[in-house]
């Protein structure tokens, strides 16, 4: 047996989400809609956030992690 089956999913809240890619509150959401305004900004790549209430969303840390890691080979490579 591995370890990991017994790990939690960490969630991640949307400041901690800032911290960890760098971006602010507009530009997180302007990747998850297209917007004609801001066309260069959708990324249907990004993780969709989940809802953990009525009115609180997060991140699941390894989705994050995973597009983090995405966006790092596409600089490297490309």
């Amino acid at each position: 047996m591995t370890s990991q089956q017994n790990i939690p999913p960490t969630i991640l809240r949307r400041r901690q989400v800032e911290a960890r890619t760098g971006l602010c509150r507009s530009s997180i959401y302007a990747r998850l809609t297209p917007n004609a305004k801001r066309p260069g900004d959708f990324d249907p790549s990004f993780p969709r956030p989940i809802y953990i209430g009525a009115k609180a969303v997060g991140w699941l840390e390894t989705e994050i992690d995973a597009w983090l890691t995405a966006q790092i080979a596409k600089c490297r490579n490309g």
